[in-house]
């Protein structure tokens, strides 16, 4: 995501209280989401706090992805609400978990065990916040999975994972490693162009709002086969 390494302390939950303010994601009213309206002050605010913490500057950070209801996320948390079958009773990977949002949706859908998969330790503080706001708990947030083994769960949702070349290069090897092991792997994607469509099977599309401007976007559920 071309940021640097972890900061040396957690980043506080009264800096994501600060800079955003609770939401609904259109598609997925049922749960609340801390959101920010201005992303470039909030870009901004963090790198002075990842410095702050860390106590060094320069470097580049990622945007804040984890402060926005992207589209894939919400297909699949609309999806796990719809069809709790998908997760109930079932170990759930939730990659490229941002928010939280689609974590948040499996364990309102009954799943037995929820890991968080998120590389950013803002997103981590904000999954935390989003979780409790929803009264879900037991959400276990782990970082970056995509170079280690199958993880050990019965389901994986990816949702907006294929964004680039690179990140869609590394992910997909990771998600044939969780498929060969057992699980079933759901993709949310809203046509993204690296998306490898060819190996994949719809499972249910929404038009979901644009999440930089105005518009809807189809956006659909894959199962990977």
């Amino acid at each position: 995501m071309g940021r640097l390494g972890p900061v040396s302390a957690p980043v506080p939950a009264s800096f994501v209280l600060r800079h955003t303010r609770p939401d609904r994601p259109s598609l997925v009213p049922e749960v609340t989401l801390r959101v920010a309206d201005d992303v470039v002050a909030l870009w901004e605010a963090m790198e002075d706090e990842r410095d702050r913490l860390a106590d060094r500057a320069g470097g580049v950070m990622a945007p804040p992805f984890w402060a926005a209801a992207w589209p894939g996320g919400q297909v699949l948390a609309r999806h796990v609400l719809d069809v709790p079958a998908t997760v109930a009773g079932r170990r759930v990977l939730d990659l490229g978990s941002g928010s939280g949002l689609v974590a948040i949706a499996a364990g309102l859908a009954g799943a037995a065990e929820v890991v968080a998969s998120e590389i950013d330790e803002f997103g981590v503080a904000a999954i935390a916040l989003n979780a409790e706001d929803n009264g879900v708990s037991g959400i276990r947030v782990v970082g970056d999975l995509l170079d280690g083994p199958a993880p050990d769960v019965d389901v994986v949702l990816a949702g907006d994972i294929c964004y680039d070349r690179a990140m869609t290069e590394r992910v997909l090897p990771f998600l044939d490693r969780a498929q060969n092991s057992g699980a079933e792997v759901l993709v949310g994607d809203p046509g993204r162009m690296y998306l490898p469509v060819d190996r994949l099977t719809e499972v249910a599309a929404h038009d979901v709002p644009e999440t930089e401007g105005p518009g809807l976007r189809r956006t659909t559920v894959w199962r990977l086969r």
